[in-house]
């Protein structure tokens, strides 16, 4: 048989082309006047046919400042509508979008801008101090397109321009050929231990894995979604708004979570599904307008970042009876969404992070990378197009982390004999002491359980004779006596008497990023002296 040419005619590959930058005109062309995005804030609401005309001027306005396909533009900004544009017009321009977590200090943004070599920044008046001073610490060349969202200053210019761009002739940008496996997004991750790395996404990574979030977790273009956890992170972005201007579903937009506010929204917006980790569900539950807020149009909710407690799950389940519940797990790496577990499993398999989604495969590996056998705990990994092509400018840890063709999380668990998912750890956040290895996650369990706990984050310090010791910082509920002893108590008579905590901190609130997941670094560097203290 001869070879066959599989290299089709521009415009073959033209029709065929989908890519990040054409969900909102195909959303715009089958529902035009159906809303795609509200947002409160700022007294913006579009319509599909509105977002895709917006889209089109910006991404005209992009190649118009000189950025051209595979040029990086960061993101400085909380949630907007125009985040939302920002998003799809790099895409549609060919652009790669770097957004920035706004937490970050003015150094850590300018080794991002000098890792990614951004050449145009966006800001919004909230954050444009730290982008100046990213800018002005740079070691390499500064980006040379600056813009801010919230008007002109200095030498940034007034991103406003962009939304309002005339394209001229033609009424939109030039057209950019996007293959599956083009750039169209740096995501840096966390960084809660060292530099951060930039995943590099692209479109084939991003819309297999909308399509398993879809199946997997019930979405519909019927959503009202609210959108709270900032979109420079990976879920919400790419789990929940990209998912929903591909199918057509109406997304609202609050810049932060703020439980008043978002009760408020529900209530207002009439929305149906809602995205949340843990912690910012525990918040809401203890908000005192909790139960007088009409939450009766809520049909779904997620939480990820980390499992929900038993005990938070079954007041969910009193206090919000219609609402059906899902947790999502993943990595940066994995666009990010991994594995899954439905409503029908909340309660009779708690903890676990469910079975892998439909076009993801999930083992458990030793360190040799062979499998374990079911319920022994060993390292994460996965095979899916969802997967990042690799980081950016690190072949090291490329292939480091697809040693042996499979992406490995650094998360530690185990497989259930029904073949669902139990994340036991990070890697680096399993507890070693008196040489025993402690999983923060089983501890925190064990004191969640514990009348009058609100919140606990468990991890190690150093200590001269268990090399770690077992520590947990414990938030109570308002009104609640819990007292350092109580809590020890209870853990040593549930736990073996290794993993109960030997130092046990009461603390008013936990640190946690924008995104709700707590900061253990922050809480083991503040305590890091308990040792010399006792």
């Amino acid at each position: 048989m001869r070879d066959m040419d599989h290299s089709p005619p521009p415009t073959v590959a033209q029709a065929r082309q989908h890519a990040l930058g054409d969900l909102p005109r195909r959303s715009a062309r089958r529902t035009p006047g159906k809303a795609a995005v509200v947002d409160p804030t700022h007294g913006v609401r579009m319509t599909y046919a509105e977002l895709d005309a917006c889209v089109d001027r910006t991404a005209a306005a992009l190649q118009a400042a000189g950025l051209a396909k595979g040029d990086r533009l960061a993101l400085l900004a909380r949630n907007s509508w125009a985040y939302v544009v920002l998003d799809f017009a790099c895409a549609r321009a060919g652009v790669v979008l770097v957004p920035l977590n706004f937490m970050l200090g003015a150094d850590e943004v300018a080794f991002i801008l000098d890792h990614s070599e951004a050449r145009a920044l966006v800001a919004d008046a909230e954050h444009l101090d730290v982008a100046e001073a990213a800018t002005a610490r740079q070691e390499s060349a500064p980006p040379t397109v600056l813009a801010a969202l919230g008007g002109a200053r200095g030498d940034w210019g007034d991103a406003q321009a962009w939304f309002d761009h005339d394209p001229g002739p033609g009424g939109g940008p030039a057209p950019v050929p996007m293959a599956d496996d083009d750039p169209v997004r740096l995501m840096y991750t966390s960084g809660t231990e060292s530099r951060p790395k930039g995943a590099v996404m692209t479109s084939r990574a991003l819309m297999w894995q909308y399509v398993s979030c879809a199946i997997e977790a019930d979405y519909s273009a019927d959503d009202v979604e609210l959108h709270t956890l900032p979109l420079y992170h990976c879920a919400q972005l790419d789990v929940f708004l990209g998912p929903d201007v591909w199918l057509g579903a109406t997304s609202v937009l609050l810049p932060a979570p703020e439980p008043e506010a978002v009760l408020a929204a529900i209530a207002e917006h009439r929305v149906t599904k809602f995205f949340a980790p843990p912690t910012v569900w525990i918040s809401l539950l203890r908000c005192p307008a909790f139960d007088t807020t009409d939450l009766s149009s809520l049909r779904k909710g997620y939480y990820g970042a980390s499992p929900m407690p038993v005990a938070i799950l079954t007041e969910m389940a009193a206090r919000l009876p219609d609402v059906a519940l899902y947790n999502l797990y993943g990595q940066t790496e994995m666009s990010p969404l991994a594995t899954f577990l439905g409503p029908d499993e909340q309660l009779s398999h708690a903890g676990s992070a469910g079975r892998p989604a439909l076009n993801v495969e999930t083992r458990i590996v030793d360190d040799e990378g062979a499998d374990v056998a079911r319920g022994e705990v060993g390292e994460i990994v996965h095979r899916s197009p969802h997967a990042t092509l690799g980081y950016y400018r690190d072949n090291a840890r490329t292939a480091e982390a697809f040693a042996g063709g499979w992406f490995h999380s650094g998360d530690l668990g185990y497989l259930d004999d029904g073949g669902r998912l139990y994340v036991v750890d990070r890697k680096k956040d399993m507890i070693k002491t008196g040489g025993e290895n402690v999983a923060s996650r089983e501890v925190e369990e064990a004191i969640y359980a514990l009348d009058g706990v609100a919140e606990v984050a468990v991890f190690g310090v150093a200590h001269p004779h268990w090399v770690e010791a077992v520590t947990a910082v414990v938030v109570p509920k308002a009104g609640a006596e819990v007292t350092a002893e109580a809590v020890t108590a209870h853990a040593r008579a549930v736990l073996a008497g290794f993993k109960a905590p030997k130092y046990v901190v009461l603390a008013d609130a936990l640190p946690k990023n924008p995104s709700g997941k707590i900061l253990k670094r922050q809480l083991r560097d503040a305590h890091a002296d308990l040792a010399e203290r006792a």
